[in-house]
């Protein structure tokens, strides 16, 4: 039909809208990065927090708001389209530099972090969507890829940055004069510079597939434990997320209380976030020879990553294995989101991608708690050990579980609704 041969998919073809939802995920990176290395030790120096499980709190309350909210995204997405979710996103963002500026006490620090957790939610489940969406299903890997990619380089460049400008002024209000810029900014693309998308999704669907159309409730349980390959997914992004939590808490305390200055400790969280840019290369592999072998070997890369962190005791190879982690993080990060885009039907990939994104980040949830027990009951180093051993096991899940799901030679086949099931004993394809 005419609309169809208007419609058509590629980064090529739609290199201005794809390069701009590019830029606002880099902006999604920046204000989350803009807390990394600044407010956990503004919790401990300025508000005069002494507790590590109270200073992980903040974190807890970000990671059950944006896993909450992932999944209502993605059914958000798929009903009103993209771009309303995207700037309701930004919207939320707006007063979180003010609660950082002005907060008297650490509980207006966590209640600010569930405002950057609808934010990340919204924002970044909208931008990879229409990533997706406009990339086609040949170029879902490297879409994904350059999504995670330029996202986490955001993270490290806020990171960076806010440290800088907190080691040559003040840990309060100087960085978050640069959040506010960065929120403002992406507000406003957001709003005048981006188009839908979701009408490219509808390009791929076949409404007539026993798959398409799942309601919600069926998307729900298909994607958390319905499909073997699917919860083996969603388990490994829930503990990936660990070490993401890890950098986030536990790094800049730890290295603080090692004696390292707040700049250099940007510099090592920011090394660990800047490995996130090879997700273009990661992603644009996984499209060439599958999602599962560097789910596998990532998972493992960062578990050891992390666990050479406490046997070393200089800044050198702190920053080279918190660089190492990071490696293993660019390698499984956007090909574990890819495997649900691959298995999901292109009616309710939108949903599927935000269920499975609703237990990924929840992760950071878990972890801040199980990070900030082990913390304040054993040492620092506690954390960093509890990390690498529970990326082992869920990387061996992954290895025993995980079906490949690449489209053209993956092995994985989605199950049949049971309304769908054939009288038969072998299914009819």
């Amino acid at each position: 039909m005419s609309e169809g041969t208007e419609l058509k998919q590629g980064i090529r073809e739609h290199l201005g809208q794809f390069s701009l939802h590019v830029l606002l995920v880099f902006a999604t990176g920046l204000t989350i990065g803009s807390e990394r290395t600044v407010v956990p030790v503004l919790g401990e120096d300025v508000l005069g927090v002494k507790s590590f499980f109270v200073i992980g709190s903040f974190v807890v309350s970000f990671g059950f708001v944006k896993a909450l909210l992932n999944l209502y995204a993605g059914k958000w997405g798929e009903e009103y389209g993209r771009k309303p979710v995207l700037v309701l996103g930004w919207i939320t963002a707006l007063p979180i530099p003010a609660i950082l500026i002005f907060a008297p006490s650490w509980s207006w620090i966590t209640v600010g972090n569930v405002l950057l957790g609808i934010n990340q939610a919204l924002t970044w489940s909208m931008a990879i969507n229409a990533k997706i969406d406009l990339a086609g299903p040949d170029q879902r890997g490297l879409a994904v890829g350059i999504d995670e990619a330029f996202g986490y380089t955001g993270v490290a460049a806020g990171a960076w940055i806010t440290g800088v400008i907190a080691g040559q002024t003040s840990l309060r209000p100087e960085p978050f004069y640069f959040l506010a810029a960065v929120v403002v900014l992406a507000f406003l693309i957001s709003i005048f510079l981006i188009k839908e998308t979701v009408q490219f999704a509808q390009l791929e669907g076949d409404d007539d597939h026993h798959d398409a159309n799942l309601p919600f409730d069926e998307v729900l349980k298909r994607a958390t434990y319905g499909d073997r390959t699917l919860f083996a997914a969603a388990q490994a992004g829930h503990i990936e997320n660990f070490v993401d939590t890890l950098f986030w808490i536990a790094v800049p305390l730890y290295l603080t209380n090692q004696g390292l200055a707040i700049e250099t400790v940007g510099v090592v969280v920011g090394v660990h976030s800047a490995m996130y840019f090879l997700q273009i290369g990661t992603g644009g592999l996984a499209d060439r020879i599958g999602r599962r072998p560097p789910v596998v070997a990532g998972m493992f890369l960062a578990g050891a990553g992390v666990l050479g962190m406490v046997f070393v005791d200089s800044y050198l190879p702190w920053a080279i294995l918190a660089g190492f982690s990071g490696l293993g993080m660019a390698l499984l990060y956007p090909n574990l989101m890819t495997v649900p885009s691959d298995a999901a039907h292109p009616t309710w990939r939108s949903a599927g991608m935000g269920v499975y994104r609703m237990w990924r980040d929840a992760g950071y949830g878990v972890g801040a708690i199980l990070i900030g027990i082990s913390m304040e009951i054993v040492n620092l180093e506690a954390a960093f050990y509890m990390t690498a051993v529970l990326m082992f096991l869920s990387g061996t899940i992954v290895y025993l579980w995980m079906e490949e799901t690449h489209p053209e030679f993956g092995s994985h086949e989605p199950p049949v609704p049971a309304s769908d099931q054939p009288t038969s004993a072998a299914p009819d394809d």
